[in-house]
């Protein structure tokens, strides 16, 4: 069966995993648009190059891109897993995930901001991981400062993650003040020189308009239809099935697993709260939600006792997708 399989550290499943990826964006492929505009920067990049990148690209052209950066991003996710051991043993059991995630939803399937963002956002989650283990972190905290930045000049709201770096230095470090402003230099390095080449060009007042979503009023709603809360029913039942068996393990793991999965709550948490930081609210922002809830369904598949159960559980998944793409 398909979980069983992706238990294996097997090269085999890097072909099963991309015709999973394959299948479950099948229904977009059968009933393409004629046209798709992907916006995949801010406008603090998009104003400064007066390019818009990806304008020219054709809709199948565009999912068959974005299949193959969230198969690159999948497989980049899965090595970090594998790297630190946080699943017990390497599979391909997070890579699986990703790619059901990044299909949940039809607007997924393209070309987006915080699409291009998960590259950074995994990229981030394998620093932080290893600053437990390391004596002087200042010089990662800045570079992870400064990766941040860069974030959120291609997707505003990935400013939040600035917050994350802090918190990862509650969970897994002693205090220490000069590893807490590091961060937040390498950010504002950033903005600084960004800042100095808008101010020679002669364009600063357009500078000081990207930091305008701070002051967005918190939405009180967002628009989703019927089918996209129950497209989710399932995941949420294997988040709950998660649960109960970190539970078994939680206290028998080692104290880095332990504060790891801590970290991954609040990088969901921080994801879930940002949304607002954005003019315009879509179902694409919570892409950035995929890697840590990826890696949380990574666990429950691989530690999981009940065959029949996890085995049926993520056919349903699957199964949702594929038919919710049609309805």
């Amino acid at each position: 069966m398909i979980i069983n399989q992706h238990r294996k550290f097997s090269p085999v499943n890097f072909i099963f995993v991309s015709a999973i990826g394959l299948v479950l964006c099948l229904g977009i492929f059968l009933s393409l648009p004629e046209h798709i505009t992907p916006i995949l920067f801010e406008p603090a990049i998009n104003n400064l190059i007066g390019i818009r990148i990806g304008s020219r690209l054709s809709p199948g052209a565009n999912v068959m891109i974005t299949l193959t950066l969230t198969l690159l991003q999948g497989f980049f996710l899965n090595r970090i897993v594998n790297n630190y051991n946080l699943l017990g043993k390497p599979n391909f059991t997070p890579a699986l995930m990703y790619m059901t995630l990044v299909s949940l939803f039809t607007p997924f399937l393209v070309l987006s901001p915080p699409l291009i963002c998960n590259f950074i956002t995994i990229w981030m989650l394998g620093k932080l991981f290893n600053i437990y283990k390391q004596h002087d972190i200042k010089g990662l905290m800045l570079d992870l400062g400064m990766i941040v930045a860069v974030g959120s000049l291609i997707y505003f709201p990935f400013m939040i993650m600035m917050l994350l770096l802090w918190i990862s230095l509650l969970i897994f470090r002693p205090f220490n003040w000069r590893e807490w402003i590091t961060p937040l230099l390498g950010f504002l390095t950033i903005y600084f020189l960004l800042g100095v080449i808008y101010y020679w060009i002669g364009r600063l007042k357009e500078f000081f308009a990207i930091f305008k979503p701070l002051g967005y009023a918190f939405p009180t709603e967002l628009s989703l239809n019927m089918y996209d809360y129950l497209v989710i029913i399932p995941v949420v039942i294997a988040l709950l099935f998660f649960l109960f068996v970190l539970k078994e393990h939680f206290f028998k793991s080692v104290v880095h697993l332990r504060k790891s999965f801590q970290l991954l709550f609040f990088m969901i948490l921080l994801t879930l709260g940002s949304f607002y930081l954005n003019n315009h609210i879509t179902i694409n922002h919570f892409l950035l939600c995929a890697p840590p809830i990826a890696i949380y369904l990574g666990f429950y598949f691989t530690n999981s006792k009940s065959k029949w159960i996890y085995e049926t559980l993520y056919l349903i998944i699957i199964a949702s997708i594929i038919y919710f793409q049609f309805v």
